[in-house]
Formats: C-alpha cells, structure tokens, sequence
C-alpha cells in the first residue's frame, strides 16, 4: 500500500487528481471517493478495508486505539507528498532545508515502523505510540538514511521522468557545487546517522529495546536496498536472493 501511494504521488496523479486525493485521506470517508478518478477510486476503497481489517482484528484484544496512529502517520505522509507534488508541478527546487523537512516524512521511516508496531503485543503501549510520532533522535537517523540514500541512487533516473528535484540538485543549486561533492557529503551524514542510531540503542531508553531493534532493523534493510543501486525499482538477481533468503529459504 506503501509502494502504491508512492507512485501515485509520484508518477501517477495529476495535480488537479492529487488534491482531492489528499483531502479524502484527510476525511477518511467511504463518501470522499465522488471526485476522485477510478484508479484512485480503487485504491482508496481497498486502503479504508484494510484499515477497517486491521481496528476489526485489533478489538479482540482492545487495541483499536492504535489505528489511530497508523492513520495520522499515514495523512502526515500523503500532505508532505502533495507539497512535493505541487513543487515538481511549479518546477520549484526548494532549499535543501525546505526539501529535507518535507523528505524526512515522505521518506518513510516513520510510517513504516509505526505500521510494523500495530501488530505487536503488550510492549507496545499508547505511549509507545506517542514516542514513535514525536520525532525521536532514531527515527529521524533512520529516514536520513533511507532518504539520502535513496536520493544517491536514484535521482538520475527520477530526474529523467519528471520527478520533483531530490536532495541532490537541492544542494548543489544552494551551495553551487558539484554532483560529486554532494555525494561525499550525503554519505557523510548518513555515517552520522548511524552513529545516532547506535547511541540511540546503547543509552538508557524511552521505549523497549525489541521497538529500538525494529527500526534498526528497518535503516538495514535500506542499507541493502539502496547501497549498490536502486533494488527498490529495479530488482535484480541479488535482491531477489536476499528477499529468498528471509521469506523463503530461511536459515533455522
């Protein structure tokens, strides 16, 4: 659903589809789908039963508070992907300062664990929750990594498609400087940002550790997703293996 949205954002949707679009996120009413076009209408269905699934399965234990977290995460998102939209529809490249404020929520981290804590048991408590949305010091590292190495590996091709202007040429218009010196410098904040997720799991904790290891584990997978090209876009015989290895032949 993730990967669906991104696209639409991305290489889908009009900006005149996009609005509405956002706006019936916002409602989050069956009644929101009038305007919107029929691959948005269909989606848009099949998001509202998935979260009606997941509140359902959550009431037997009395957990339904936490759709609601997995829903603002999610309207969070889809508001910082409309602001890119409308940038790449005016043709504006912001600051980097701009982009990254925007970037650091469509990126995904945040969304992605917060879904991935929906199914855990008692450990993960309301203020768990309320930890995981307010902008912790590793959550944030963690979207500096899988933005910046996202923007590394693929905004060549993203470039050649319309995409909105990545972090790379955010940077080098700001600071007129090469592709290359931009490289060497989002590499090293994505050092840091690792460093901070280490510091992060080692000093005494706001939340359980097993929360702090799903969103280590999370900025790994980005590592082997993005660290030798773009495996998200373009799966290739080494991602496949990897994919296989945890899913499908995993070692017990």
């Amino acid at each position: 659903m993730a990967s669906i949205i991104d696209d639409i954002y991305d290489a889908y949707g009009t900006l005149e589809e996009l609005q509405p679009f956002t706006e019936a996120i916002e409602r989050w009413d069956i009644n929101s789908i009038d305007h919107l076009p029929e691959y948005m209408k269909l989606f848009y269905v099949t998001l509202l039963d998935l979260y009606k699934e997941i509140d359902q399965e959550l009431e037997k234990d009395g957990n339904q508070y936490r759709v609601y977290y997995a829903k603002e995460v999610l309207k969070s998102q889809v508001r910082a992907y409309f602001a890119e939209a409308k940038w790449s529809h005016e043709g504006y490249i912001p600051t980097i300062e701009e982009y990254m404020l925007v970037a650091l929520v469509t990126a995904g981290s945040c969304i992605l664990a917060t879904w991935s804590f929906i199914g855990m048991g008692e450990i993960m408590t309301k203020e768990a929750f309320d930890w995981v949305i307010s902008d912790p010091k590793i959550i944030t590292a963690s979207t500096v990594i899988f933005r910046l190495m996202d923007d590394i590996t693929t905004h060549k091709f993203e470039q050649k498609r319309g995409h909105v202007a990545s972090g790379i040429e955010c940077y080098m218009k700001q600071y007129g400087v090469s592709e290359e010196q931009v490289y060497s410098e989002f590499h090293k904040q994505v050092e840091n940002a690792w460093l901070d997720i280490n510091q992060e799991c080692l000093k005494p904790t706001a939340v359980p550790m097993p929360l702090l290891t799903r969103v280590v584990n999370l900025s790994r997978v980005m590592d082997v997703i993005y660290k030798e090209g773009d495996g998200y876009t373009h799966v290739g015989k080494v991602m496949k293996d990897n994919i296989g290895s945890v899913l499908i032949d995993p070692i017990v």
